[in-house]
């Protein structure tokens, strides 16, 4: 494969598909010449391996996948994927001529592990895709991706979302601002999106994959089953390969920062107006914070706690109160005011305790 594979020069967007799971000769086959056919999908993925958090489930078939993947790169001409996890996945896909391995989200937590597959691909110039950690921390994600680049080979990273313990209508809930700050942080580096493994149902497949597309991410990595209802693993998020070419057909691609030229004048008025909005944001902020220490020396003064619960309230009220009206979302006001709560309680606990170290 290429090394330059998440050069700018590559497919962008680059689209990667394929079964979760490696289960058959006759799968992987068929669905490799139906992602051929469809002339949208540079990339083939299977899961050879499949890290599972019980025992007893299907944990892949192991390395006699690897001739199937074989068989189906040689009759498409597809490139192929897999997930290792150890040295010795590493080792049995290089002896098989896998052209990308991907690190997955169980192996991205583990420093020791990655760093033992970074020193088995010294000397390779075998492209890896590394998705970010099972809990959101950025660190984490980026020291592997550090790991890799330490060794010279090339990098791209696959945001699949994050666990939470609450309740939500994700698999695993995107947290956009996450993959968003690496982005910012490492703009060089390729950043596909895995809607498959956030939506963990095909229906929001499309939903998640336009939102990736509109915040400048660089391809899509979507599982594909010749018979998805029938798959051995992760059946409800995968659909056929003529549904990934609808998908595909429907989704909107956006020009990305570099196609907008200077002579935009619009574009460059409005976010003037930004700027100005920020700035004027910021000076309220700052404001807010002067009365908030005013606030922090009164209640010094009287020996008042800094917490008032009903005060918090009133003001959390308040802001929900006013969220529709601003047509601003309840989710945001209450970061929002989370936020502002804190800072104010930083300051007013920085001037009640003055002079008390």
């Amino acid at each position: 494969m290429s090394i330059h594979l998440f050069d700018t020069d590559f497919h962008n967007p680059l689209i990667i598909s394929g079964p979760c799971s490696a289960e058959t000769a006759k799968q992987v086959m068929d669905t490799a010449i139906l992602l051929k056919k469809t002339a949208k999908v540079h990339l083939l993925r299977a899961g050879v391996w499949k890290p599972r958090t019980k025992p007893g489930s299907f944990e892949g078939i192991g390395k006699a996948g690897f001739a199937w993947l074989t068989d189906a790169k040689k009759e498409t001409g597809l490139p192929v994927a897999v997930e290792v996890g150890n040295v010795r996945h590493v080792e049995e896909a290089l002896l098989n001529d896998i052209d990308v391995l991907w690190i997955g989200a169980r192996t991205t937590v583990n420093p020791f592990l990655v760093q033992e597959i970074a020193d088995a691909l010294v000397g390779t110039s075998t492209p890896v895709l590394i998705k970010n950690p099972i809990n959101p921390d950025l660190d984490l994600w980026i020291g592997a991706l550090e790991r890799f680049r330490n060794i010279g080979v090339p990098v791209g990273l696959v945001h699949r979302g994050f666990s939470t313990y609450s309740v939500s209508e994700y698999r695993n809930p995107p947290m956009w601002h996450l993959p968003l700050e690496v982005k910012r942080r490492f703009p060089e580096i390729k950043m596909i999106c895995d809607p498959s493994h956030i939506s963990g149902k095909r229906t929001m497949l499309k939903k998640i994959a336009q939102t990736s597309i509109d915040l400048d991410f660089d391809g899509l990595m979507i599982e594909t089953h010749i018979n998805p209802d029938d798959a051995w693993s992760d059946a409800k998020q995968q659909i056929t390969p003529q549904e990934l070419e609808f998908l595909l057909n429907k989704l909107v691609w956006r020009k990305g920062n570099s196609e907008i030229t200077e002579n935009n004048s619009q574009l460059a008025k409005l976010r003037e107006q930004i700027n100005q909005i920020d700035e004027e944001l910021l000076t309220l902020i700052g404001q807010r914070m002067k009365v908030a220490d005013l606030i922090g020396i009164y209640k010094k003064e009287n020996n008042i706690t800094i917490y008032q619960a009903e005060r918090w309230n009133e003001i959390l009220y308040r802001g929900l109160s006013g969220s529709t009206m601003h047509g601003l979302s309840e989710h945001f006001i209450r970061n929002y005011f989370d936020a502002i709560h804190l800072e104010s309680i930083e300051h007013q606990n920085r001037v009640m305790n003055e002079g008390n170290k």
